[in-house]
């Protein structure tokens, strides 16, 4: 059963420490809370939702659904133990549902047709470091890294300039210093080719993977190279 109401309480201004931070005080409450984002500023200004694309300041969302009343109460009771991050704002309804489907999508990270995804996951408290860590390791002379957080910091979508390599080395070297993982979701087919889409599998993982790939699709005509280059 669908919840019969929808509403996120958006944030404004605050950096991306102090974001994941106030995320983390959310979904450590008692108010429910379904589902938690953080937006810079220059991502926030390319919402389809006015309230976050007009504000012309970073945007943390948290969402809250459940019973009317209950939605109503929730909120508001958040937006009270959220109020030393600085101002607040609601969404109601058909704006709280069109930002979290834009979210889902990456719609933020897609002015730019030939721009590169990357969907990240990593421990939450370990987001904002990972952004840094991946945009000091590209260097001054390359193009911002863009990017937004869900899961309350756990998983970043990354948008970057395209290039051969995707800066598949950096990204994973990165991430797996923090104990998480990368996928590459949108590339051309040129980089598709000479970047491992899915974090590569250890050894032992890689071995088996063969193993069974050997078994039951010898020739190799089953979406050949889907998972693994070599699969």
């Amino acid at each position: 059963m669908s919840p019969s109401a929808s509403r996120t309480v958006l944030l404004y201004g605050l950096d991306d420490g102090g974001a994941i931070a106030a995320l983390s005080r959310a979904l450590n409450s008692s108010h429910e809370v379904s589902a938690a984002a953080h937006l810079p500023a220059a991502v926030a200004a390319r919402s389809s939702v006015d309230f976050v694309r007009d504000s012309g300041r970073a945007v943390t969302a948290i969402r809250v659904e459940g019973p009317g009343p209950s939605v109503e109460h929730r909120c508001e009771a958040l937006r009270r133990d959220l109020q030393d991050t600085g101002p607040s704002e609601e969404l109601h309804s058909m704006r709280s549902s069109l930002l979290w489907r834009a979210l889902r999508d990456a719609a933020p990270l897609l002015p730019d047709p030939a721009c590169l995804i990357w969907r990240v996951s990593v421990p939450p408290a370990a987001g904002a470091q990972v952004v840094r860590e991946i945009a000091s390791a590209r260097g001054a002379a390359s193009q911002p890294v863009e990017y937004y957080f869900d899961w309350a910091g756990g998983l970043i979508w990354l948008a970057l300039p395209p290039s051969n390599d995707a800066s598949a080395a950096i990204i994973r070297a990165t991430v797996a210093r923090h104990g998480g993982h990368a996928t590459l979701l949108r590339a051309p087919v040129t980089t598709r080719l000479a970047v491992p889409v899915f974090e590569p599998q250890p050894a032992p993982l890689a071995a088996l993977a063969r193993r069974v790939k050997d078994a039951f699709d010898p020739r190799r005509v089953l979406n050949p190279g889907r998972m693994a280059s070599d699969l």
